[in-house]
Protein backbone atom coordinates (compact mmCIF):
# COMPACT_ATOMS: atom_id res chain seq x y z
CA UNK A 1 0.00 0.00 0.00
CA UNK A 2 2.61 2.40 0.83
CA UNK A 3 3.80 2.26 -2.88
CA UNK A 4 0.08 2.99 -4.27
CA UNK A 5 0.47 6.12 -1.19
CA UNK A 6 4.14 7.09 -3.14
CA UNK A 7 2.56 6.76 -6.29
CA UNK A 8 -0.51 9.22 -5.57
CA UNK A 9 1.48 11.59 -4.10
CA UNK A 10 3.60 11.88 -6.86
CA UNK A 11 0.81 11.87 -9.45
CA UNK A 12 -0.23 14.80 -6.71
CA UNK A 13 2.87 16.28 -7.57
CA UNK A 14 2.76 15.99 -11.15
CA UNK A 15 -0.70 17.66 -11.64
CA UNK A 16 0.40 20.74 -8.93
CA UNK A 17 3.57 21.28 -11.71
CA UNK A 18 1.26 21.23 -14.31
CA UNK A 19 -1.47 23.63 -12.94
CA UNK A 20 1.29 25.39 -11.48
CA UNK A 21 2.66 25.45 -15.44
CA UNK A 22 -1.04 25.96 -16.97
CA UNK A 23 -1.38 28.77 -14.23
CA UNK A 24 1.55 29.62 -15.41
CA UNK A 25 1.25 29.97 -19.00
CA UNK A 26 -2.09 31.53 -18.44
CA UNK A 27 -0.80 34.02 -16.80
CA UNK A 28 1.78 34.59 -19.26
CA UNK A 29 -0.86 34.30 -21.82
CA UNK A 30 -2.67 36.98 -20.54
CA UNK A 31 -0.40 39.58 -20.08
CA UNK A 32 0.98 39.46 -23.20
CA UNK A 33 -2.76 40.23 -24.57
CA UNK A 34 -2.53 42.94 -22.88
CA UNK A 35 0.52 44.28 -23.88
CA UNK A 36 -0.69 44.00 -27.37
CA UNK A 37 -3.68 45.36 -26.71
CA UNK A 38 -1.99 48.80 -25.26
CA UNK A 39 0.47 48.80 -27.83
CA UNK A 40 -2.58 48.63 -30.53
CA UNK A 41 -4.23 51.29 -28.37
CA UNK A 42 -1.20 53.59 -28.00
CA UNK A 43 -0.42 53.25 -32.02
CA UNK A 44 -4.33 54.67 -33.13
CA UNK A 45 -3.62 57.02 -30.44
CA UNK A 46 -1.00 59.60 -30.81
CA UNK A 47 1.37 60.62 -28.10
CA UNK A 48 1.72 64.43 -27.40
CA UNK A 49 5.54 64.14 -28.16
CA UNK A 50 4.16 62.38 -31.19
CA UNK A 51 2.11 65.16 -32.54
CA UNK A 52 3.29 66.95 -35.86
CA UNK A 53 1.25 70.25 -37.14
CA UNK A 54 -0.33 68.31 -40.06
CA UNK A 55 -0.18 70.20 -43.28
CA UNK A 56 -4.12 70.24 -44.81
CA UNK A 57 -4.04 70.08 -48.60
CA UNK A 58 -7.27 70.33 -50.01
CA UNK A 59 -7.83 69.10 -53.35
CA UNK A 60 -10.06 71.76 -55.21
CA UNK A 61 -12.26 69.75 -57.85
CA UNK A 62 -13.24 71.86 -60.77
CA UNK A 63 -16.43 73.38 -61.00
CA UNK A 64 -18.78 70.46 -63.28
CA UNK A 65 -18.94 71.76 -66.49
CA UNK A 66 -22.70 72.62 -68.15
CA UNK A 67 -22.47 71.32 -70.81
CA UNK A 68 -24.75 72.98 -73.60
CA UNK A 69 -27.44 71.28 -75.13
CA UNK A 70 -26.22 70.65 -78.95
CA UNK A 71 -28.92 71.75 -81.43
CA UNK A 72 -30.59 69.08 -83.37
CA UNK A 73 -30.15 69.50 -87.78
CA UNK A 74 -33.96 71.23 -87.75
CA UNK A 75 -33.28 73.51 -85.07
CA UNK A 76 -30.26 75.01 -86.75
CA UNK A 77 -32.47 75.17 -89.86
CA UNK A 78 -35.13 76.70 -88.60
CA UNK A 79 -32.94 79.27 -86.83
CA UNK A 80 -30.89 79.99 -90.28
CA UNK A 81 -34.25 80.21 -92.20
CA UNK A 82 -35.44 82.87 -89.74
CA UNK A 83 -32.37 84.82 -89.71
CA UNK A 84 -32.17 84.78 -93.64
CA UNK A 85 -35.74 86.01 -93.83
CA UNK A 86 -34.91 89.07 -91.56
CA UNK A 87 -32.09 89.74 -93.68
CA UNK A 88 -34.16 89.43 -96.88
CA UNK A 89 -36.31 92.08 -95.47
CA UNK A 90 -33.73 94.18 -93.89
CA UNK A 91 -31.40 94.72 -97.59
CA UNK A 92 -34.98 95.12 -99.11
CA UNK A 93 -34.12 91.75 -101.28
CA UNK A 94 -37.97 91.53 -102.04
CA UNK A 95 -37.78 94.61 -104.13
CA UNK A 96 -36.74 92.15 -106.86
CA UNK A 97 -37.46 89.06 -105.63
CA UNK A 98 -41.31 89.15 -103.77
CA UNK A 99 -41.68 85.67 -102.80
CA UNK A 100 -39.07 85.18 -99.96
CA UNK A 101 -39.54 81.04 -101.06
CA UNK A 102 -38.77 81.70 -104.68
CA UNK A 103 -35.21 83.54 -103.69
CA UNK A 104 -34.07 79.52 -103.22
CA UNK A 105 -34.56 78.08 -106.86
CA UNK A 106 -31.49 79.88 -107.98
CA UNK A 107 -28.79 77.77 -108.57
CA UNK A 108 -25.81 79.93 -106.62
CA UNK A 109 -25.60 83.17 -105.23
CA UNK A 110 -22.36 85.50 -104.96
CA UNK A 111 -21.11 88.78 -104.42
CA UNK A 112 -19.97 91.25 -106.49
CA UNK A 113 -17.45 93.91 -104.98
CA UNK A 114 -16.36 91.60 -101.34
CA UNK A 115 -14.18 89.12 -101.53
CA UNK A 116 -16.01 85.66 -99.93
CA UNK A 117 -12.56 83.80 -100.64
CA UNK A 118 -10.45 82.39 -97.57
CA UNK A 119 -7.51 84.69 -98.32
CA UNK A 120 -9.43 87.72 -98.94
CA UNK A 121 -12.70 87.35 -97.07
CA UNK A 122 -14.94 89.83 -96.25
CA UNK A 123 -12.41 93.07 -98.53
CA UNK A 124 -14.10 95.23 -100.59
CA UNK A 125 -12.44 95.28 -103.44
CA UNK A 126 -12.06 99.44 -104.51
CA UNK A 127 -13.66 100.97 -107.22
CA UNK A 128 -16.19 98.55 -107.88
CA UNK A 129 -20.26 98.30 -106.91
CA UNK A 130 -21.38 95.69 -104.45
CA UNK A 131 -24.17 93.41 -105.62
CA UNK A 132 -25.52 90.05 -104.58
CA UNK A 133 -25.97 88.20 -107.54
CA UNK A 134 -27.93 84.85 -108.44
CA UNK A 135 -27.34 82.58 -110.65
CA UNK A 136 -29.92 80.80 -112.21
CA UNK A 137 -30.19 78.47 -115.60
CA UNK A 138 -32.72 79.30 -118.42
CA UNK A 139 -32.85 77.71 -121.83
CA UNK A 140 -31.15 79.38 -124.88
CA UNK A 141 -32.57 79.73 -127.94
CA UNK A 142 -31.10 76.53 -129.22
CA UNK A 143 -32.26 74.90 -126.09
CA UNK A 144 -28.99 75.00 -123.96
CA UNK A 145 -28.94 75.72 -120.53
CA UNK A 146 -27.11 78.82 -119.50
CA UNK A 147 -26.23 80.82 -117.28
CA UNK A 148 -27.92 83.99 -116.06
CA UNK A 149 -26.96 86.55 -113.74
CA UNK A 150 -29.83 88.05 -111.85
CA UNK A 151 -29.19 91.21 -109.87
CA UNK A 152 -30.84 90.72 -105.85
CA UNK A 153 -29.57 93.99 -104.63
CA UNK A 154 -27.52 96.93 -105.48
CA UNK A 155 -25.39 98.78 -102.57
CA UNK A 156 -23.41 101.50 -104.07
CA UNK A 157 -19.50 101.44 -104.61
CA UNK A 158 -17.02 99.29 -102.41
CA UNK A 159 -15.64 102.29 -100.64
CA UNK A 160 -18.93 104.52 -99.23
CA UNK A 161 -20.26 100.83 -97.51
CA UNK A 162 -20.98 100.81 -94.05
CA UNK A 163 -18.99 98.07 -92.22
CA UNK A 164 -22.53 96.80 -90.44
CA UNK A 165 -24.23 96.44 -94.14
CA UNK A 166 -21.30 94.72 -95.30
CA UNK A 167 -21.41 92.45 -93.13
CA UNK A 168 -24.66 91.97 -93.49
CA UNK A 169 -24.10 91.30 -97.05
CA UNK A 170 -22.02 88.90 -96.41
CA UNK A 171 -23.71 86.93 -94.29
CA UNK A 172 -27.29 86.84 -96.06
CA UNK A 173 -25.23 85.25 -99.08
CA UNK A 174 -23.57 82.77 -96.73
CA UNK A 175 -27.19 81.65 -94.70
CA UNK A 176 -28.55 81.27 -98.31
CA UNK A 177 -26.03 79.11 -99.57
CA UNK A 178 -26.27 77.13 -96.01
CA UNK A 179 -30.17 76.67 -96.33
CA UNK A 180 -29.26 75.72 -100.12
CA UNK A 181 -27.23 72.69 -98.66
CA UNK A 182 -30.17 71.78 -95.95
CA UNK A 183 -31.96 71.45 -99.12
CA UNK A 184 -29.30 69.39 -100.43
CA UNK A 185 -29.61 67.26 -98.09
CA UNK A 186 -33.16 66.82 -97.77
CA UNK A 187 -32.82 65.92 -101.59
CA UNK A 188 -30.38 63.17 -101.42
CA UNK A 189 -31.92 61.63 -98.36
CA UNK A 190 -35.05 61.68 -100.17
CA UNK A 191 -32.95 59.88 -103.25
CA UNK A 192 -31.57 57.48 -100.93
CA UNK A 193 -34.99 56.35 -99.20
CA UNK A 194 -36.40 56.02 -102.79
CA UNK A 195 -33.14 53.35 -103.65
CA UNK A 196 -33.81 51.68 -100.19
CA UNK A 197 -37.51 51.07 -101.10
CA UNK A 198 -36.92 50.42 -104.95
Amino acid sequence: MGLIYDEIARLQELLNVKENFMSSSLAKLKALTNRLEEHAYHSETPHSSDLKPKIETTIQMPSPVKLKKVPTYNEVRKANSIRVKVLYEKLRIFEKSPNFDEIFIYKAMNLSGIGLKEEDFGEVREGKYIQIIAITYEPDKQGKKKAKNVSLGYFGKAETLERRLKNEIIEFVLRWRYEKAFQNVEHYKDLIARVETY
